[in-house]
């Protein structure tokens, strides 16, 4: 199995939506490591699982379009909880609708949120 891993990060704002959010349900800021990685059995006739520099485009993008702001004025995230498992969601979305995943079976979004929590959104592809 082959793993290609690309990261970026960046500071945005969210508060939580659930009941008793404590100190979650106020706007503040996260730093976020959000940090793709595909994986597959098999490379393609280059040797290549992706091509790592359309990857880093593609991440930068969709980084890009969270990179201060407020999750929750999003319409990606309208009407639910924004928090870290939805982001890692989002990002894996976006990724895919921007690449072509060449031989990878599996996509994994981690995103650590500052350095206290970490969550991993996995499919396959």
């Amino acid at each position: 199995m082959y793993s290609v891993s690309v990261s970026r990060a960046c500071i945005a704002q969210h508060y939580l939506t659930v009941p008793d959010p404590g100190p979650e349900g106020t706007l503040h800021s996260h730093r976020f490591d959000i940090e793709a990685s595909f994986h597959g059995p098999e490379l393609n006739e280059y040797g290549y699982l992706v091509d790592i520099d359309a990857v880093i485009a593609a991440l930068e993008a969709v980084v890009g379009e969270v990179r201060d702001r407020t999750l929750n004025d999003m319409s990606a995230f309208e009407g639910q909880n924004p928090s870290a498992e939805r982001l890692a969601k989002h990002v894996g979305d976006q990724l895919l609708d921007r690449l072509d995943p060449e031989t990878a079976t599996e996509l994994s979004v981690r995103v650590r949120e500052d350095e206290v929590a970490e969550v991993v959104h996995k499919r396959a592809i």
